[in-house]
């Protein structure tokens, strides 16, 4: 097989891409309040950039399966590179509900679209979660694969929790409500199990540090499908104050990431700064919340020049053939053997 083919390296993190498109897109629909016609005609081309992403690395990636079905199993099989795959139904996802946001619960499409994304995405939750579980080898004696526990664990419980923003305007409530259960049950344990992987483990290899900013992104949509729900407003400025914290934890780290060499892992940071700037907007829309207007306002300039940033990276990757390359060496430590000298 050849290893110097650009679309054997096509794994599925380059799905991140759409996601982040597509989330600025929402972004940007929820400023509308704010910045009028403006906001919206910037709507529409974020939700045009999302879409056509989505369907040329959706052929793209069709195209890897047929050509290097092995790349593909040896994704499959990756510590890391597996949970990956939830980004596919997540972007979906995030497709429908812009759908409906943009032209309401009749646009063609968004219904099937849905079902199609929200049952992926349980199914694929249901996978990543006990491959993790087994473990390397499986078997009565195998241990929990600590090195595979990142920040990209959060992907398929993400995914989980965007169900009812676009389920319940099309009358799926329960499934909705039901899926969205599954990701508040996953999300505090895999941030907890994100922590004693760090214990147990040591930190991330460098060239994960942006997928940090996946921390926000939980407490973010749960805070949108709250307000959806009705929820009280003391709890969705719980979960304001958590994805805010937990972006600002990240952005810690902004200058160690500005120096890595850019990869798309960096993508990491694109969705969760646009469902961080949708929290924060919706916010702004209620009484006590007026004063998050300008702070809003400010997070989505934030989330455009980063997602800007990253597109304009990705093409120059592109051309200059950094990106659709082998890795370097494997970015999962190896822990010592018990007796090892």
């Amino acid at each position: 097989m050849n290893d110097t083919a650009p679309l054997k390296h096509l794994f599925p993190g380059w799905f991140a891409i759409p996601m982040g498109w597509a989330g600025l897109a929402l972004a940007w629909h929820r400023a509308a309040p704010l910045m009028g016609e403006t906001a919206q005609g910037v709507t529409l081309v974020a939700a045009g950039v999302a879409a056509l992403a989505f369907v040329l690395i959706g052929a793209a990636t069709l195209l890897r399966w047929q050509r290097h079905a092995q790349a593909l199993r040896e994704d499959l099989a990756h510590p890391v590179r597996h949970t990956f795959f939830a980004a596919i139904p997540v972007s979906a996802l995030l497709l429908a509900t812009l759908a409906v946001a943009l032209f309401g619960p009749a646009a063609p499409g968004a219904d099937a679209l849905w079902w199609a994304a929200s049952l992926a995405q349980f199914g694929v939750t249901l996978w990543v979660l006990a491959k993790w579980i087994s473990g390397p080898a499986g078997g009565a004696n195998h241990k929990p694969n600590w090195g595979a526990v990142t920040p990209v664990l959060f992907i398929p419980i993400v995914g989980n929790v965007l169900a009812p923003l676009a389920g319940v305007p099309l009358g799926h409530g329960a499934w909705a409500s039901a899926q969205f259960g599954l990701g508040l049950l996953f999300w505090p344990l895999v941030l907890v199990l994100n922590f004693v992987r760090i214990a147990q483990a040591g930190l991330m290899p460098e060239r994960l540090l942006p997928t940090l900013f996946i921390f926000a992104a939980p407490p973010a949509v749960v805070g949108v499908a709250a307000l959806q729900y009705g929820a009280g407003a003391p709890l969705v400025w719980m979960l304001w104050g958590m994805a805010l914290f937990q972006a600002a934890w990240a952005a810690t780290q902004a200058r160690r990431i500005a120096m890595l060499p850019f990869g798309l892992p960096h993508w990491g940071m694109s969705f969760p700064l646009a469902a961080l700037a949708v929290l924060t907007l919706r916010l702004a829309d209620t009484p006590e919340g007026r004063w998050l207007q300008l702070p809003g306002v400010a997070l989505l300039a934030l989330a455009s020049l980063v997602i800007l940033g990253l597109s304009f990276a990705t093409v120059r990757g592109l051309r200059a053939g950094t990106l659709l390359a082998p890795e370097g060496p494997a970015v999962i430590p190896i822990q010592p053997q018990p007796g090892a000298a």
